[in-house]
């Protein structure tokens, strides 16, 4: 994963710069400390997926461009065969599988989500838009503010992210699928 955050940072500072935005306008568009900001320019720090699309908007260009280094090419339907989506490892503990990446001008950010077990709370994060959740193996527990959820295999939530939340995996691996709107 190093080598990925790596190269992913090196495209948003080569944009930034392309752009000539300096790191402290970036910052203030997508609500961080400057030195916040500069750690994930570098690489020092993981870029959690919520700042990355943050990022994308305040840079113009598709959250693909970011991840892959290309821009997305449908525009009427795409198409991701099963275990061919690109690999977005943001949050420790959470593996992110998008799976609409090659579509244009997308709305909706679909993700395949995979959690390990473990004891650790999840943590809480926030973005934009709207949240759409739906558990395909395993429970998970769905963390909303100070409420928690169990989800098993079939069940969905719906849920506005800007309200702090986390997911994690009760009893084992689990896996869902989330669909962001932001």
């Amino acid at each position: 994963m190093g080598n990925e955050l790596q190269q992913v940072a090196n495209r948003i500072r080569e944009l930034r710069e392309i752009l000539e935005i300096e790191p402290n306008q970036v910052a203030a568009q997508v609500n961080l400390p400057l030195q916040t900001y500069l750690d994930y320019e570098n690489a020092s720090e993981d870029i959690p997926i919520g700042v990355l699309y943050a990022v994308a908007g305040v840079l113009q260009v598709d959250p693909t461009v970011l991840l892959t280094g290309a821009e997305p090419r449908m525009n009427d339907y795409t198409i991701v065969r099963g275990g061919k989506g690109i690999a977005v490892e943001r949050y420790p503990g959470y593996s992110f599988i998008s799976l609409a990446y090659n579509y244009r001008g997308r709305d909706m950010e679909p993700m395949l989500v995979t959690l390990g077990a473990n004891d650790t709370p999840a943590e809480l994060v926030t973005h934009g838009g709207q949240e759409f959740n739906y558990v395909l193996e395993g429970t998970v527990a769905v963390t909303i503010n100070q409420h928690e959820f169990l989800l098993h295999a079939g069940d969905c939530i719906y849920f506005n992210p800007r309200n702090p939340h986390g997911q994690k995996a009760v009893g084992g691996d689990a896996r869902f699928i989330t669909i962001i709107n932001e």
